[in-house]
């Protein structure tokens, strides 16, 4: 299941990941375990979020920024 959606938006899985982002979970088994979506799904929607601009890495963590935060 995708986490951005054909038009840039996040999807409800998409959202749930930024939410565990804003919560201050940073890496995805952290995220994994908090959306209870599988790890391997959380780090294709990570690298999704990515390309969207809406979160950026840094090794295996993950930070929320103003355009992730803004869409929440």
């Amino acid at each position: 299941m995708p986490c951005v959606s054909p038009d840039g938006k996040p999807t409800e899985t998409g959202m749930a990941m930024l939410a565990a982002l804003q919560a201050g979970k940073s890496s995805p088994e952290d995220i994994a375990a908090e959306t209870g979506r599988p790890l391997f799904r959380v780090r294709s929607g990570l690298r999704e979020l990515v390309a969207a601009g809406l979160v950026s890495e840094s090794g295996e963590s993950f930070t929320l920024l103003e355009q992730g935060k803004a869409v929440l």
